[in-house]
């Protein structure tokens, strides 16, 4: 469990179980936060007296914890975000609207894909960073939960690294797919070309990027003594139509060509000049150093 201050996040792991409410325990302990519930493994079933609601994997769920409900969970893996109903006015007016549901949505998507990446964010976080925190937490709930222009503006910043990482996970895919085109990344995503290439503008452009990746798993197969491939063979699986042009896009960018790395001249990848992340904004600091990793 991580205390975030105005906020806490849990990661649980569970067998299967059956769960309920105890009115006399609420009466004596009335805490009424909102469990704000990621299912990464299983499903649940939530039931209250009017209906029931199933969760599975991917999809967001509500509970208020002061409210009267039963249920059920199979053997599951879950993050749980607990938001205290004095965290924000405008945030307890939205959660309670959509209590005892799902937030099964597109925009719903991208609140899950946060929660995700703020839980593998967390143990590198310093105390310092909670105030933003909370504040990119309360953002991307308004707007996820209960979108409008003025939300999604706010929660901009956090919305553009979810798309960010979910877009690089998706080129990841595509390393070896020749056929593979642009527009298919902002289809996949549900952005325009102009929001993609802005996302991708800090690494040169989205096939800037591309071309980047398809190098580097290029180069650590190079490096690798147990496979002695043709290089030429090497360069068609990552999508080059020829050896030519392959060694020269290797070289600009690494500054050596494939056949140093395959005779053990340059083994490994070279090193970028050094970040100064300190002299940096904190906020800012984040952001610099995934684009010191990825040059």
């Amino acid at each position: 469990m991580w205390d975030l201050g105005p906020i806490a996040l849990t990661h649980i792991k569970t067998n299967e179980l059956n769960f309920a409410s105890v009115r006399g325990h609420t009466r004596r302990d009335p805490l009424d936060h909102w469990a704000v519930t990621l299912v990464l493994r299983g499903t649940t079933e939530t039931s209250i007296s009017s209906r029931s609601f199933r969760g599975g994997a991917g999809v967001v769920q509500v509970h208020p914890l002061g409210g009267s409900f039963e249920g059920s969970v199979t053997d599951s893996e879950m993050l749980i975000l607990f938001v205290p109903r004095d965290f924000c006015q405008e945030v307890a007016r939205v959660l309670g609207a959509i209590e005892f549901s799902t937030i099964d949505t597109g925009m719903g998507q991208l609140l899950s894909d946060f929660l995700l990446g703020l839980a593998k964010r967390l143990a590198n976080l310093e105390v310092t960073d909670l105030g933003n925190l909370a504040a990119a937490t309360k953002a991307m709930i308004l707007a996820c939960a209960s979108p409008t222009a003025d939300r999604i503006q706010e929660a901009e910043e956090p919305i553009s690294m979810v798309l960010l990482q979910r877009a690089r996970r998706l080129l990841q895919r595509k390393l070896f797919d020749a056929d593979f085109r642009i527009d298919g990344v902002a289809r996949e995503l549900g952005v325009s070309r102009t929001r993609l290439y802005r996302l991708f503008e800090p690494y040169g452009g989205v096939a800037h990027y591309l071309q980047r990746r398809r190098l580097i798993d290029a180069h650590a197969v190079l490096a690798d003594p147990c496979d002695q491939r043709r290089i030429v063979d090497i360069a068609e699986q990552r999508c080059f139509t020829d050896g030519a042009e392959f060694s020269r896009a290797f070289r600009r960018e690494f500054g050596y060509t494939p056949s140093d790395v395959r005779t053990g001249i340059h083994g490994g990848l070279p090193n970028r000049p050094a970040t100064d992340l300190a002299a940096n904004k904190p906020e800012e600091r984040f952001g610099l150093l995934l684009r010191k990793l990825h040059g």
